[in-house]
């Protein structure tokens, strides 16, 4: 069994019957006693955010997962069916697992999905960035590129995001799945 000086960041843990992702943590000498550890996680079934503290040397159980890049293929129902490219094997990943990234996942994208040891899905990732076709936005004004103004866009897969003014109807654009940001126009 693993202590609290193997704790890392994206590795999982169970605590109190739940599986959890440590989000980052923090290690703590007072003044007087022992170490702490403050460790802020993510509860995989809730989507929940918590922290924990635990006393240096302390057990604490570390889930083994193994990640696979899969192709995403095609949603059904609440979950997307997406194929191992290398076994062509097909798995159903529930669309909760990718949280508010979903909106910007389109079909043929690899996305990074985690596994326990039993095989099911318990964690899933988009790409970090996205390159998408911006289908519907207001005409922007010419020389109004120097200020920080954004509109609206919606992007091919319905996604809405804030882009600046001088990107019309047709163009591609790079999005942060983490925080759904415009990055840039692609050319």
């Amino acid at each position: 069994m693993a202590t609290t000086s193997d704790i890392s960041k994206g590795i999982f843990i169970k605590y109190d019957g739940e599986l959890l992702l440590i989000l980052e943590y923090t290690h703590i000498t007072p003044g007087k006693g022992n170490a702490i550890y403050s460790v802020k996680c993510r509860n995989i079934k809730t989507g929940k955010q918590s922290e924990i503290r635990f006393r240096s040397g302390e057990k604490i159980d570390i889930v083994r997962v193994e990640a696979h890049d899969l192709q995403y293929l095609y949603p059904e129902g609440d979950t997307l069916i997406c194929m191992n490219t290398e076994s062509f094997e097909q798995f159903a990943i529930p669309t909760a697992l990718f949280g508010d990234s979903i909106k910007f996942l389109k079909e043929s994208m690899m996305v990074s999905v985690k596994f326990n040891d039993t095989e099911e899905p318990i964690y899933a990732d988009a790409p970090g960035n996205v390159e998408l076709e911006v289908t519907y936005t207001e005409p922007g004004m010419k020389g109004d590129s120097s200020s920080r103004t954004l509109k609206s866009a919606t992007l091919e897969t319905g996604a809405i995001v804030q882009v600046p003014l001088f990107i019309e109807i047709g163009e591609k654009i790079k999005i942060n799945t983490t925080t759904g940001d415009y990055v840039e126009r692609v050319k």
